[in-house]
């Protein structure tokens, strides 16, 4: 009889085919979870947060920092951004503009962010704006301010003039009637723009300027500049002066007898965050104008405030700079995620066409100025620090960076000419006696 030759089965010893798959499987998984730390970056991604946490702006610039470290750690709660979490850098411009052009330095060359979100006054972003520019790299500015400025190194998500300055005068000669105005500003790059353009405008209306007055920087001593108000007797005062000598402003309007209901002052810099941290009382029943405040009544508003504060604590407000700081963070996020990396000049083209549903209403990036559509909104102080909204613009508004009443060419050298005659971006001469009918020009 023929026997086999194949070898006997062995008996009591099957093939565990189970364990081999499975062995097989987790020597699949241990060779991708190596090959995807090679692959796939998991290193933190760094940004800049350049603002003032020391000096007369710290007052105003605190809460910027807030609100930007609020959307980064919502970011990272949420996974952070391609796989990545992110990490920040907080640099203090220490109200210096010097130490905001330095800090950029290191933040770019030894940080290594990707992206700044910074400056308040257009004093500190004149100065970051030289190394922004020379490295090609990419600042997010959060603030309201004068325009006459486009770089492709810059996102502007503040308001261009034509977003808050021009919409207010316009309301004082149309509501309040108006005629005679006093411009008072702290002695600097913005507050000289922005008057140049409020006597551009004040000229076309067939209104009058009765009154100029620079504030030298981070002066409490107002009394001289509210004696040239009450003298002037105005129909309204256009107010840009900041920090803390915005709020000796107030203090010293009130202890002079000046009435908001007989003389009401328009600011452009006072919002909820510096009525929280004083006796607001001196400021109530006059006016502001941003493109945010915290009593707008819409649901994505609501739930802002609401994570606002409980990050921070119910006693904290939001106002528009913190608005804007945060929506500057999560539009830089979108950006990111669309480009699928963290390539400066990628993000930043991507940023050019992005939007958002933000608290104040639909806002979106102007893809040929860089600067950002926003609605605009004009209020007035109530005794609880809040504002009653008594006129807005809608919908949001396409910005200008460059008022038409002058060419570009004629902005850009009015702009060198401060420059040249200061030889910086803010006055550190005496201060000038108030004077009427347009000192700019």
């Amino acid at each position: 009889m023929a026997t086999s030759s194949l070898p006997p089965r062995s008996v009591g010893r099957p093939i565990r085919w189970g364990g081999i798959v499975l062995g097989c499987l987790a020597g699949l998984g241990l060779a991708w979870s190596l090959l995807d730390r090679l692959l796939v970056d998991r290193r933190p991604i760094v940004v800049g947060i350049l603002h003032s946490e020391t000096g007369p702006m710290a007052v105003s610039e605190q809460s910027m920092i807030d609100a930007e470290v609020l959307a980064l750690e919502e970011i990272n709660a949420a996974g952070g951004l391609l796989g990545r979490p992110v990490r920040w850098e907080i640099a203090d411009g220490a109200s210096d503009w010097p130490t905001f052009a330095q800090e950029t330095r290191r933040l770019i060359h030894d940080e290594q962010a990707s992206v700044i979100f910074g400056c308040w006054t257009s004093a500190s972003r004149k100065s970051v704006l030289p190394v922004v520019e020379q490295a090609d790299h990419l600042l997010v500015y959060p603030m309201a301010y004068e325009g006459l400025e486009t770089s492709p190194q810059v996102i502007y998500t503040g308001a261009a003039p034509n977003q808050q300055i021009t919409p207010a005068v316009q309301w004082c000669h149309s509501t309040l009637n108006a005629r005679r105005f006093f411009l008072v500003g702290s002695d600097y790059i913005w507050p000289h723009c922005v008057n140049a353009i409020i006597n551009d405008q004040l000229a076309g209306l067939g209104a009058e300027n009765v009154g100029e007055a620079y504030v030298p920087f981070g002066s409490t001593d107002l009394d001289q500049f509210v004696r040239a108000i009450a003298a002037a007797k105005p129909d309204v005062v256009l107010c840009t002066v900041v920090g803390d000598s915005a709020l000796a402003f107030f203090k010293a309007l009130r202890a002079a007898g000046i009435d908001p209901h007989e003389t009401p002052v328009v600011t452009f810099a006072i919002a909820e965050d510096e009525l929280r941290t004083v006796d607001h009382a001196d400021m109530v029943g006059h006016y502001a104008v941003w493109n945010y405040f915290q009593s707008i009544d819409r649901e994505e508003n609501r739930k802002f405030v609401t994570a606002f504060k409980t990050r921070y604590g119910d006693d904290r407000v939001t106002s528009d700079v913190i608005s804007a700081a945060y929506n500057s963070v999560k539009l830089w996020a979108n950006a990111v995620r669309e480009t699928g990396n963290t390539d400066v000049q990628q993000v930043r083209n991507a940023l050019r066409h992005q939007s958002l549903n933000a608290p104040e209403g639909i806002i979106a990036v102007d893809p040929e100025t860089q600067h950002t559509w926003r609605p605009v909104y004009l209020a007035k102080i109530q005794a609880d620090g809040q504002f009653d909204i008594v006129w807005s613009s809608g919908v949001a508004v396409r910005p200008i960076p460059y008022p038409i009443t002058r060419s570009r060419s004629a902005w850009i050298a009015f702009v060198e000419s401060l420059h040249r005659q200061w030889g910086g971006w803010s006055n550190t001469a005496a201060p000038q006696p108030a004077t009427g009918g347009g000192a700019d020009e």
